[in-house]
């Protein structure tokens, strides 16, 4: 496993982020045995959010943590202020609520990265810096970002909290996938994925602030299970968001060569995907959502697999040679 670090927390981040959302206490053997296995190969760090389960996510981790007494040990990042059916809540208010919720249900004194789940560009960045910085002032996080927060938002942010003496945004968690969205999957999202996002991509590499990025496999797409003529028979929701959000020809053609790339090198299509996140050149933490531990050890192998530019320019269809 490889290791970096976030500014303001002191432990060693993995490389590989394990998913918590199918955590349950309905589960409590199984979840356990996921956390303990992914934690034997290395991963550190597990990223939540005060909206997956309702809350019985949370719960579940925070049992693990501190059965486990590993606390210290590990990276949580906790995520909040998601917007629900009646309404944005991007506020100090809902930020405040949501953060002391997921403190109580992990049974935690602090959790180590803070990210806001969502972002409402229509309010004001000001009151959202003013009160991040009062909770790690009071010791409640150790640091803070934005997941789905668009660049041009995090430099106002970050514009701010210069100006004011205050600290800012250390970390984002944006969508990035050699896959390109036809549409988002869920509203309010933030994809850096695609020509289209070159310019942010380039910001991120010159600031070189630590990338949490979600859906590596673009929902599935990169399992191998989507192809142009079988599109029709998907019946379950997230396989239909998958068609929806990313079953076009040009993604298609990018999966053709993970394909070729995987048979030559002796891999699996979401091995390629994967190492294919992890081997362009920003500072990457993968969220990953393995369900077992035999899913995260073929994470584990892909993180080691350094494709080259030219390997990385012909998967995204900018070079028809990888020479």
């Amino acid at each position: 496993m490889e290791y970096g670090y976030v500014p303001g927390i002191e432990k060693p981040i993995s490389r590989l982020v394990q998913g918590t959302v199918m955590m349950t206490t309905r589960d409590l053997d199984g979840s356990f045995k996921l956390m303990d296995e992914v934690f034997e190969m290395g991963c550190r760090t597990f990223d939540t959010a005060h909206g997956y389960g309702a809350g019985d996510c949370e719960r579940t981790v925070g049992r693990w943590v501190n059965e486990r007494g590993v606390r210290e040990e590990v990276v949580i990042i906790g995520k909040g202020a998601h917007h629900n059916q009646d309404r944005q809540r991007v506020t100090p208010f809902d930020i405040t609520a949501d953060l002391h919720d997921s403190l109580a249900r992990f049974k935690f004194d602090y959790i180590d990265l803070y990210l806001l789940h969502r972002d409402d560009p229509s309010v004001p960045v000001g009151p959202i810096v003013e009160v991040l910085n009062e909770h790690k002032k009071a010791g409640l996080i150790r640091a803070f970002g934005g997941s789905n927060w668009s660049v041009a938002r995090i430099q106002e942010a970050n514009a701010y909290a210069a100006a004011y003496g205050l600290e800012g945004f250390v970390a984002s968690s944006p969508n990035f996938s050699l896959a390109v969205q036809r549409k988002p999957p869920w509203p309010n999202c933030i994809s850096i994925s695609g020509p289209q996002a070159e310019e942010e991509r380039r910001w991120y590499q010159e600031q070189g602030m630590p990338l949490f990025t979600w859906s590596s496999l673009a929902g599935g797409f990169f399992s191998g299970r989507f192809r142009r003529d079988n599109l029709d028979t998907f019946t379950e929701y997230a396989d239909k968001l998958v068609v929806e959000s990313y079953c076009t020809e040009e993604n298609f053609q990018r999966l053709d060569r993970v394909e070729e790339l995987a048979r030559e090198k002796g891999m699996t299509i979401p091995q390629i995907a994967t190492a294919y996140v992890l081997s362009v050149p920003l500072n990457i933490f993968a969220l990953v959502g393995c369900r077992t531990g035999a899913e995260f050890r073929d994470n584990l192998a892909a993180s080691q697999l350094k494709l080259t530019p030219e390997e990385i320019a012909w998967l995204e269809l900018r070079s028809d040679t990888r020479s």
